[in-house]
């Protein structure tokens, strides 16, 4: 028997990295991961979604969507959840080795 890595498996049937179709994929992928971690830090500091929509300034449908990855929320929203939530945040941005060209 044959034994496949996840990774095979979205490189048949999503194509390779780089591919439209794939970055769709692993986008949501991350946006599905920062939802959740929402979430769960929301509870470890024992909050309901209107007392984190107070904190923020938005209201309960806006963090329950958040949570659920329902919307495309703006970049500031999500700073402003982690910064109510008390919780330390880094990102990781990756220069590809591409040419610029400014034609």
């Amino acid at each position: 028997m044959k034994t496949t890595s996840f990774d095979e498996v979205k490189d048949k049937y999503l194509g390779k990295r780089g591919t439209s179709k794939r970055e769709k994929y692993e986008n949501e992928l991350r946006l599905d991961l920062i939802g959740y971690t929402i979430k769960q830090a929301r509870k470890e500091r024992n909050l309901t979604q209107e007392q984190l929509g107070k904190l923020v300034g938005v209201q309960k449908a806006q963090i329950s969507k958040i949570e659920n990855n329902l919307t495309d929320a703006r970049f500031e929203t999500i700073l402003k959840v982690f910064k109510a939530l008390n919780a330390k945040i880094s990102f990781n941005v990756e220069l590809l080795n591409q040419e610029i060209n400014l034609a």
